[in-house]
């Protein structure tokens, strides 16, 4: 699973993409991104032939969508169902896209109180260079019948975690190492082949991952500073 992450700032996304931006929306460093905040995405801008950064709401709606209410926990789309699933179907077909991080936070279970219940540590996950990454991620464009509005949304893909990931938490998000990136944004490639190879890139990446214990406000999305990505012993602030 992957509910929050660090996302890199504008410049650093252009320096390591080499891309310009669709919008007019400047993209700050974020250090405790949550489902439905709008975040910066990379798609393959088709009549250019390259990578194009643009803006997504962290939370996919389907283009068919017909409720005003956007569906609820559809920031994460199983890789196993992604070709076939029809929340996530059409855009693994036809627009999958890349989402640019530095990390992200993975909560573990480690104890229960007096009362019974669990509590749980903050764990943060990043590769061991600390240069930024991407997430496989599926997007869409969806219009709001009441208002016209187009709205650009997004879902991160999850697979079954690998390594000491696994003690983590059952799930981990796809992470697609460079080589990979180009193909899993060509829609030339069939969904099924695209999702074949990223899970398998996934796996791989695990080997340059570490992961830590960082301070438990990460539990509130309103906390946002460097501090969050810093060490701590487990169970403490």
């Amino acid at each position: 699973m992957c509910g929050r992450f660090v996302s890199p700032d504008e410049a650093a996304i252009e320096r390591a993409w080499h891309v310009g931006r669709e919008s007019n929306a400047p993209f700050a460093r974020r250090y405790n991104v949550a489902p439905t905040a709008l975040i910066p995405v990379l798609h393959l801008d088709s009549r250019a032939g390259r990578l194009a950064l643009v803006a997504a709401r962290w939370g996919l709606i389907p283009h068919w969508w017909k409720e005003s209410k956007p569906p609820g926990f559809s920031f994460n789309a199983r890789i196993e169902e992604a070709a076939s699933k029809p929340m996530w179907r059409d855009a693994c077909r036809g627009a999958r896209c890349l989402v640019p991080a530095e990390g992200w936070y993975e909560w573990k279970e480690r104890a229960h109180d007096a009362g019974g219940r669990r509590l749980k540590q903050q764990y943060f996950i990043r590769p061991r260079d600390r240069r930024p990454f991407c997430f496989a991620g599926v997007m869409a464009r969806w219009v709001d019948r009441a208002s016209g509005e187009s709205v650009t949304s997004c879902a991160v893909l999850t697979t079954a975690a690998a390594g000491p990931l696994a003690r983590l938490h059952e799930r981990m998000p796809v992470i697609l190492p460079d080589e990979a990136q180009g193909a899993w944004v060509d829609t030339a490639m069939e969904a099924g082949n695209a999702v074949t190879l990223a899970r398998t890139a996934a796996t791989s990446a695990v080997e340059r991952l570490e992961h830590y214990a960082v301070d438990l406000r990460v539990n509130d999305a309103r906390v946002d500073e460097p501090r969050l990505t810093e060490p701590v012993s487990a169970g403490t602030r």
